[in-house]
């Protein structure tokens, strides 16, 4: 194939993926989560591949295996709720039929009723919205498991079409960007998932030493919540402190909010996702506390990922270039051969 039949098959190739993306706006994020989650399960559907199972067995049961996944990450809200239902209940019933409050020299009056009636209010409206988006949410949960599966089946194909609009002189690039988008992505749900562990066992302690009986119970909605982009277990302390504020507890109320805000909501953030960050994606802790945060706060849930996998990106560009500019110093491909080995594995690395 000519040069010039190449870049205009190229372009064509961009043009349409270009025009694909402004009429599929509306499921980019749903595409854009299931390309990350291909990602990260293509080494297990590798995996299964090499102990005999066929391309379309090992790709079902990855798909699967994310799925069931999924539902026991969701499972110890349900299991919670269903088993702490009665106790919520005893405890909406300790609070006095009407608050005070004073702020500024102004009274406010609130009764128990007009709070009941306010919340019966906001349920109601929640569960119209929920039954109105429902359908739609039910399609992009379709639309996610069929990209996940396809991903899974076709990455190979994907792979070497992909890399075949590469340039020769420049596959070796390509190569280097597509090994750092894999060990982000795996990097950001491992560190996810890491950090919900962490906020348990620091919620855990905080949560005994300000007298909770429920525990372990609190501790588990909390590190549920980490997964949350931005709020987070910030939710479940403010709720907290609004009902100890409600009691007139106020210190106890400042105490959760303060001390528990510190310990269980801001400090899993700043003391495990730059660590780790540092470790698995190799890329600066500070790096990827900005794409974090700053993907999260532009795009929502879809920063979470976006973000650090931008910067991640931005840091191997420069790299490249670095060593471009630099040819006497060892490219990252020299000092580690075995990963330059192993890239040529994929669209998670495994050309097939």
């Amino acid at each position: 194939m000519s040069q010039h039949r190449r870049y205009a098959l190229g372009g064509l190739f961009v043009a349409a993926g270009a025009l694909a993306a402004a009429l599929l706006a509306s499921v980019l994020g749903t595409v854009f989560f299931a390309v990350t989650v291909a990602y990260l399960l293509w080494p297990l559907r590798q995996e299964l591949v090499d102990r005999g199972q066929s391309r379309r067995v090992a790709s079902a049961g990855t798909t699967a295996a994310a799925f069931l996944a999924t539902l026991l990450l969701l499972a110890p809200l349900a299991v919670v709720a269903y088993l702490r239902f009665d106790s919520f209940v005893a405890v909406i019933g300790l609070l006095p039929a009407e608050i005070d409050i004073s702020v500024l020299g102004f009274e406010y009056l609130l009764t128990l009723e007009s709070l009941t009636d306010l919340a019966v209010v906001v349920v109601e409206r929640a569960a119209r919205r929920a039954a109105t988006a429902a359908p739609v949410l039910l399609v992009k949960v379709t639309l996610f498991v069929f990209l996940v599966y396809s991903l899974l089946f076709y990455g190979e194909d994907a792979h070497r079409a992909a890399l075949a609009l590469v340039p020769p002189t420049y596959r070796d690039a390509a190569q280097s960007l597509n090994r750092r988008a894999r060990d982000t992505l795996f990097a950001i749900y491992v560190l996810q998932a890491v950090t919900a562990l962490g906020t348990f066992a620091l919620a855990v302690p905080v949560f005994f030493a300000l007298g909770y009986d429920a525990v372990v119970t609190l501790a588990t909605i909390a590190a549920v919540l980490q997964f949350i982009p931005i709020v987070g277990p910030s939710v479940l302390l403010a709720g907290l402190a609004a009902y100890h504020v409600a009691l007139g507890q106020p210190v106890q109320a400042a105490l959760v909010f303060l001390v528990g805000g510190f310990v269980v909501a801001w400090l899993p953030d700043v003391l495990i996702r730059p660590r780790l960050a540092r470790e698995t994606a190799r890329i600066p802790g500070s790096l990827y506390f900005v794409g974090f945060f700053g993907g999260a706060l532009t795009l929502g849930a879809l920063g979470v990922v976006a973000g650090p996998l931008a910067v991640a990106l931005f840091v191997e560009s420069a790299s490249l270039l670095s060593a471009e500019l630099n040819p006497a110093e060892l490219s990252s491909a020299e000092l580690n051969p075995a990963e330059s080995a192993d890239s040529e594995s994929g669209p998670a690395g495994d050309e097939g």
